[in-house]
């Protein structure tokens, strides 16, 4: 079994917000391929399905962010899914709006639900990075990420939870250079293509929870 886990805080408080963009695009993917209905399980929300015939559990941690760790362990325990088997989608301040880059194992830039998860897992899982750009000044960051897309962003947070709903079965086969090809490629296919350099500062900054 692969765990799919988005990252965001619980609550129609958060729902909209910067920060919540990976619960958005794992939600997308649960509904595109007819996940069971979604139920509490594991300190979250959770529901299971099959992509490419791999079985899938999709997990939205309700800890709030800096507790991710502890509903994505638990589950991880429970099915013993092996690390590599686990991809989390989140936030990435340090690309641009509309651009997703995977990586695996590496630094947490700053990312509270991150380092939560490599305290609690390891840290050699698949991060699904989603760009969300940078405010210009950390300074800033708490605020913008806490705050919700405007309107005017919608098209392209749209796009971005369609084009992983519609590639997910490259992640369940374990394709993530071509999951992170061939999104680049339906990005622009949706008008939403974007400069290699995220704009501002890029200096990593501290995440709020």
């Amino acid at each position: 079994m692969l765990l799919f886990t988005g990252l965001g805080n619980p609550g129609p408080k958060y729902a909209g917000n910067r920060h919540n963009i990976g619960f958005m695009a794992v939600d997308a993917i649960a509904r595109r391929h007819r996940f069971s209905p979604w139920r509490r399980r594991f300190q979250g929300a959770a529901c299971e399905g099959e992509i490419e015939g791999v079985k899938v559990l999709a997990l939205l941690p309700e800890t709030y962010m800096n507790e991710s760790g502890r509903a994505v362990a638990e589950a991880q325990r429970f099915y013993k899914i092996e690390l590599r088997d686990v991809f989390v989608f989140h936030d990435e301040l340090d690309l641009p709006p509309a651009k997703v880059r995977y990586k695996v194992g590496g630094g947490n830039a700053g990312h509270n639900g991150l380092r939560s998860i490599t305290a609690h897992c390891g840290n050699d899982y698949a991060r699904i990075r989603l760009g969300i750009g940078h405010p210009g000044d950390k300074a800033l960051v708490h605020n913008y990420v806490l705050s919700d897309f405007a309107k005017a962003e919608r098209g392209w947070v749209d796009a971005v939870c369609d084009g992983c709903a519609d590639l997910a079965g490259l992640l369940a086969t374990h394709r993530l250079d071509e999951f992170q090809n061939r999104l680049h490629l339906f990005m622009e296919a949706q008008g939403f293509g974007t400069p290699e350099k995220p704009a501002g500062n890029k200096s990593p900054a501290s995440r709020p929870g």
